[in-house]
Formats: C-alpha cells, structure tokens, sequence
C-alpha cells in the first residue's frame, strides 16, 4: 500500500516525465510491485477472511485426525500440507493430544488459533480419507470450496461394516486366540460368546458416551464373567485361555503405538501422555478382570 501510495505521488507531482522513458519506469515499477506482492513461492498474499477461513479448515482437519487416531507427525504434516496447498506461505502447528493451535501466515498477514480436541478413538478409514485429501490440496486439485465439502462429507460417512458383523468378527478373532493360548474347541466357542457379548456392550456404552476408563473396565468385567463360566459349569478345565483371550479387543494397541512413534519423532510430551493413556487403560482391563475372579473364584 505504501508502494503504490509513494508512486501515486511521484506521478501526481511530476517526478516522471511524459515520453517513452517515462512508461518504461512505470512498467519496471509495476514490475517490481508485482514482486513484492508475491513471495518467493509465488503467492499473492491472503486476505484477512481468506486466511481465517483456510486457518479453519486445518483445524478441522486436524481435530478430526487427532480423534480417528493418527500420530503427531502425520497430524502436523497433513495439516501443514493443507495450510500450503490452499495458499499459506507458512504454518506453525503444535500438536497435543487434546488441542491443536496454529499459526498460518501470509505476506503480512497472520493468525492464530486453537480448536480442542473433545474425544480419542481410532477410525482408520477416515484418517486415510483426510491424509489423502491433504495431498490433492498439495498438488492443487482441491480448492478450500472443495476441501470444506469433501471434509464434511468424511466426518459423516458411516462405518464399512455393520455392527454385528465387528460383533462376530471380533469375537471370532478372540477365540482364535485363545487357540494360541492352548485352548481347546469348549474354550474357541466361549471365547467367542465372551468377547462378542463384550463388543456389544463397548458399543452400546459408547452410543452412550460413558467415561472410556469407564467402558474398558465393564467391557473387561463381563468377558471375565462370561468366560468363567466355562469353569463354573466344568464346560472346560482350562478357564484362563478363555479369561485371557476374552479382553484382547480393549487392548490399547492404537494408544502405544502412537506412544512409541511419537517419543522415536520428539514429541515427547505427547508420547508420555499417550503412553499414560495406554497403562490406565491396561489397569482398567485389570480391574475389570479382577473383579469377576473375585465374584466367581476362578482364578487365572
């Protein structure tokens, strides 16, 4: 603005003369405005509402990776892809596990906020979803028109599979460990009945938005009821497969995982925190089976 203002009057008092000299300092001027305008990646800078809107979006974005269980570098790249793509020069991301803030900039323009993070899950498919939207947003297939909708659209898209078919797949998948655990075809059949019922009351507590330490616990204690029965009725002389195999699904997988990928990248509060996570998580299960030995007596 100032450039041009300075221009303005050097024109209005005459500093330029008419006559072929004097065009081609206006077209070198221009030329030089131009370049001032654009960065060194060859973007005009935002607007104010521009910035807010695209600063918006790779929050959301973000948010919704951090709730379907995505690691802290793959938030911090996919969202930066997403600031860049859309016309940021630059994004500063700091990630945690229960916010996200940035700070997008643009020629001399800049913004900052911070969106909290209101709940942890794992949903893979969706975070694929939003990884490969970062990308076409990279390349310049999607406009933040685009983004908006094709984000809209991948946070109501609804699960691959129905929910009995992860009821009975889930169980089936315990009692495949309990094999591997030297359980017989009585321990393969209760295991089953055990981690399905188990899935089903996960669900049913989760539709209800119970605490998730919560869950795990109750989840763990009707496996273990569950599974001691084989005992209780002499279905099987080896109940602790069965115990065992039961409460694989509350494993907190997802959880380390992230733990060990984020300490190995230096997020390390985020790794301690996620790490945390998965040790109470893993005391739940604990709890839980503990107390169904105590109300049956069958022990591990």
């Amino acid at each position: 603005m100032a450039y041009t203002f300075r221009l303005f009057c050097n024109i209005m008092l005459g500093a330029y003369p008419h006559g072929s000299a004097s065009t081609r300092n206006l077209k070198q001027l221009d030329k030089t405005m131009t370049e001032e305008l654009e960065d060194g990646n060859g973007k005009r800078p935002l607007s104010h509402e521009e910035l807010t809107d695209i600063i918006d979006l790779c929050l959301w974005a973000g948010q919704m990776l951090l709730q379907y269980g995505a690691n802290s570098f793959r938030v911090e790249e996919s969202v930066h892809r997403f600031g860049t793509g859309l016309g940021c020069d630059w994004l500063d991301i700091i990630v945690r596990t229960e916010s996200l803030t940035i700070t997008a900039s643009s020629g001399g323009e800049f913004r900052t906020k911070t969106r909290r993070v209101v709940g942890l899950g794992v949903n893979m498919a969706r975070m694929t979803a939003i990884n490969s939207l970062s990308r076409e947003v990279e390349r310049g297939e999607v406009d933040r028109y685009e983004a908006r909708q094709k984000l809209q659209e991948i946070s109501t898209t609804s699960g691959n599979y129905n929910r009995w078919v992860i009821v009975g797949m889930v169980g089936l998948a315990c009692g495949a460990f309990s094999q591997l655990f030297g359980g017989d075809w009585r321990i393969l059949l209760i295991t089953t009945v055990a981690a399905g019922v188990s899935m089903f009351v996960r669900q049913e507590m989760h539709k209800r938005q119970f605490n998730p330490f919560i869950i795990t616990t109750v989840c763990a204690l009707v496996a273990g009821l569950i599974a001691s029965t084989s005992a209780l009725t002499r279905f099987s002389t080896a109940p602790e497969a069965a115990m065992t195999a039961s409460v694989l699904l509350l494993v907190p997988g997802v959880p380390l995982i992230n733990a060990t990928h984020d300490f190995l990248r230096g997020y390390m509060s985020n790794g301690i925190t996620r790490g945390v996570l998965g040790l109470i998580i893993s005391m739940c299960i604990a709890l839980g089976l503990m107390i169904a030995i105590l109300l049956t007596g069958v022990s591990i």
